[in-house]
């Protein structure tokens, strides 16, 4: 068996809004709070750095710093790369599906807090499913963001 340690997730949320506005919509990194219940905090840190605290269903804290990478925009990608309780990658993909989209998310990670490191063997079937919860929820969360911020933006 490979690390109980190493994590790789993928999700696709199919969206009925153009990719431009997802695209948009999900760059507010700042925003996420407000509709991904499990993003307990976002603070900026600088231009292309925030600190992030999220929290699930399991009583635990993940806290990383998430360091935008270069570029993308062209892709509707958007990408950083962690550093803290989780090491690696986290990436979402937006592609146009005629008058709605497909947003990719996906995510490889190292777990580097104690607890999931001392737990990963026999708890990592309830990490993964900690984590699938959400993205359930986040995606139920982005959805109602995600009219309001076409209003917003239909009013501008």
């Amino acid at each position: 068996m490979g690390d109980p340690n190493f994590y790789s997730f993928r999700s696709v949320w199919e969206l009925d809004a153009p990719a431009s506005a997802v695209y948009a919509a999900l760059s507010e990194i700042a925003d996420y709070p407000k509709w991904w219940p499990e993003v307990k905090e976002v603070e900026r840190i600088d231009d292309d750095h925030a600190a992030f605290r999220a929290r699930a269903f399991l009583p635990y804290d993940l806290r990383f710093i998430g360091a935008r990478a270069p570029g993308g925009e062209q892709e509707r990608a958007l990408e950083m790369t962690l550093t803290g309780d989780l090491e690696g990658f986290s990436r979402w993909r937006i592609e146009e599906r005629g008058d709605s989209s497909r947003a990719l998310f996906e995510e490889e990670v190292v777990a580097n807090k104690k607890l999931l490191r001392r737990t990963a063997r026999v708890a990592r079937p309830l990490f993964k499913a900690n984590h699938s919860l959400m993205m359930w929820r986040g995606r139920r969360g982005f959805e109602t963001y995600l009219a309001g911020f076409l209003l917003g933006r239909a009013a501008l």
